[in-house]
């Protein structure tokens, strides 16, 4: 390995890491249930995206999963309010108690929503050193009023990979989903059904699968690069 650095001459060999299938091999694998964290994009009365997230929290804890709903009723506008404000204080204490993610948004103007985007604004991608949405597991889903569309969820998806989490392959888009809840507000028997207990299963097998690697992981190169105290400095800079 070390004759091979020679051809890389911009490479520290003390900080070089070969990623190799015995750190892929926890040494104690965690035994508590996986924590997800639910995140929905409507403050209507009755609001879809929340019936079915509502679903999807059932069916994580029937896997035997913790799940909590954050409610975004009161959050401020991002940057229209301190950090400390109560409901960003408790978006952020969720956000580091979660293992992965379900964000799930209406789609309106072609686009989330605002409510789903100020949630998501108000996660820092850094707090200090820690980076609290890295590494983490996440699905996507979205309602719509009309026909299927995939506009809000490929966002979604665009925002996960830039909070550097690890979004599973398959998502839920339901299409008319006024149609899809009955009078007690669960959701119908339906392949749309069917397609939101795929995306809970394969959220619980990728969180399973990486929660314990996690470290490993997100571990990189150039950021091994960096002291401790430089990381931070960097980190914290005033927002531009």
């Amino acid at each position: 390995m070390m004759d091979a650095l020679h051809d890389l001459p911009n490479i520290d060999p003390a900080l070089w890491a070969v990623p190799s299938p015995a750190a892929l091999q926890p040494v104690a694998p965690a035994r508590h249930a996986p924590r997800f964290l639910l995140l929905y994009g409507s403050l209507r009365e009755r609001s879809f995206s929340r019936l079915l997230t509502q679903e999807a929290a059932r069916l994580l804890e029937a896997m035997g999963g913790e799940a909590r709903i954050f409610d975004p009723t009161g959050l401020p506008l991002p940057d229209g309010a301190p950090h400390t404000h109560p409901k960003v204080a408790e978006l952020r204490e969720l956000v580091r108690w979660a293992e992965g993610m379900v964000w799930c948004s209406p789609e309106r103007h072609g686009a989330m929503t605002g409510i789903m985007k100020a949630q998501i604004d108000w996660i820092p991608l850094s707090e200090g050193a820690v980076r609290p949405t890295q590494g983490k597991t996440l699905a996507v889903m979205q309602v719509c009023g009309g026909s299927q569309s995939f506009n809000a969820v490929n966002q979604l998806r665009v925002l996960g990979r830039w909070m550097r989490m690890l979004t599973i392959p398959n998502q839920s888009s339901v299409a008319k989903a006024f149609l899809e809840f009955d009078e007690a507000d669960r959701m119908k028997p339906s392949p749309y059904y069917d397609r939101v207990v795929d995306v809970m299963e394969e959220l619980v097998k990728f969180t399973l699968l990486t929660r314990d690697l996690t470290p490993h992981l997100v571990d990189r190169y150039s950021e091994r690069k960096e002291s401790a105290q430089a990381l931070m400095a960097r980190v914290n800079q005033r927002s531009l």
